[in-house]
């Protein structure tokens, strides 16, 4: 039974250097991470706010194309039904 505690402790060791290696790996590879500069962030939101507006305003014109094109079937309709 002497084995059980000591292998016990041995993965104990073993589980605490895996945590601080993965810290230290996780630290290095952040320095070799490329950031944005803020120019190109700037330019990235703008691109992204231009974008989103006029994807917007794009569905607005569909919207009111089927809804006008729909409004005038419902009239066709109406005439002929009576």
């Amino acid at each position: 039974m002497s084995a059980s505690p000591r292998l016990k402790l041995a993965k104990q060791k073993a589980k605490k250097l895996r945590k601080g290696s993965f810290i230290q790996d996780t630290k290095e590879e952040l320095k070799k991470v490329t950031w944005t500069t803020k120019k190109e962030l700037i330019n990235y939101t703008k691109v992204v706010i231009i974008s989103t507006f006029a994807f917007g305003f794009a569905i607005y014109l569909a919207d009111l194309c089927i809804r006008g094109g729909l409004n005038g079937l419902s009239n066709v309709v109406r005439w002929m039904v009576g």
